[in-house]
């Protein structure tokens, strides 16, 4: 069996697979939070949740109307994204150009409120969505199996991503958008709608996030303390790229998993840590994060 620093190739292609699967949520993850500081200014500490209610809302609309996995991949993050229009209309608007601290209580508060209701409906043991039919087996490569499912998160999460970066950095829409959030009183004398532009703006991040959470329901377990767990490691990996960096979030969420995915073949008890550590060490010599613009 070939042998790459003394750890089979086999578990060395697996672990690195599985950083590429959790690199793929993180970049999903990391990039709305990415766009709704960077251009709403706007701490999100709600994220983890929308990213949870994704994959539950996913998995309600199995057990309950029998729609299948292709159906709740656009309808989940349609329902989540527009839970979070009205979050931004009736909460987050309130508080419009105050403090980043406000943005982030309230937001923290949402989370906790949310969480606690769906704990108390459907309690703290995970619920389970089926793999779609279509996507049991996989190939079956020299070094490794990879299943179909893991491919194709892989591949939807970064054409996803890309796509979202393309768009905002590239195209007119991402223009206004960028020049909304900036100047919204020139860009209001022009005739554009700059509170519905914030609120579709937020509504678009959060609907990122749900969009990881129906890539993550047939893979992990269901529960609604699952955005919590998450957060937090999302939110290093943003500040590793950059607040606000749209393409710094995409590619530091990839490198972040598959660097953990490493750690855990490596050296597994420093798995946990390791996103932190890398944090810690670029806030020492770069504050503003690898891709981040210095004040």
């Amino acid at each position: 069996m070939s042998m790459i620093f003394g750890v089979p190739l086999a578990v060395l292609s697996g672990q690195l697979l599985i950083g590429f699967i959790n690199g793929a949520f993180y970049a999903l993850l990391s990039l709305g939070l990415a766009i709704i500081f960077g251009l709403l200014k706007i701490i999100n500490f709600a994220h983890g949740a929308m990213y949870m209610l994704g994959a539950l809302v996913t998995v309600v609309l199995f057990n309950t109307l029998g729609v299948n996995y292709w159906v709740a991949l656009f309808l989940a993050p349609l329902l989540v994204g527009a839970f979070g229009v009205l979050i931004e209309y009736f909460l987050l608007r309130r508080i419009a150009g105050q403090d980043h601290i406000y943005s982030l209580l309230l937001t923290f508060g949402v989370a906790l409120i949310i969480q606690g209701v769906l704990t108390n409906i459907y309690g703290v043991s995970g619920l389970r969505y089926a793999m779609p039919d279509m996507f049991k087996g996989g190939f079956k490569l020299d070094f490794m199996f990879l299943p179909y499912y893991r491919a194709w998160v892989i591949v939807v999460a970064l054409l996803v991503c890309f796509g979202t970066w393309f768009v905002i950095e590239k195209t007119k829409l991402g223009a206004y958008l960028r020049a909304g959030t900036e100047d919204s009183q020139l860009m209001q004398g022009f005739g554009i709608n700059v509170p519905l532009l914030v609120s579709l703006t937020y509504g678009f991040g959060v609907a990122l996030a749900a969009f990881a959470g129906v890539l993550a329901a047939p893979i992990y377990s269901v529960t609604p303390g699952m955005g919590a767990n998450t957060l937090i490691v999302v939110f290093a990996v943003v500040v590793i790229g950059g607040m606000g960096s749209i393409g710094g979030a995409i590619i530091t969420g990839i490198l972040m998993g598959v660097i953990e995915g490493l750690t855990k073949t490596f050296y597994p008890p420093a798995s946990s840590a390791v996103i932190f550590l890398v944090m810690v060490v670029v806030l020492m010599f770069r504050p503003a994060g690898l891709f981040g613009k210095e004040a």
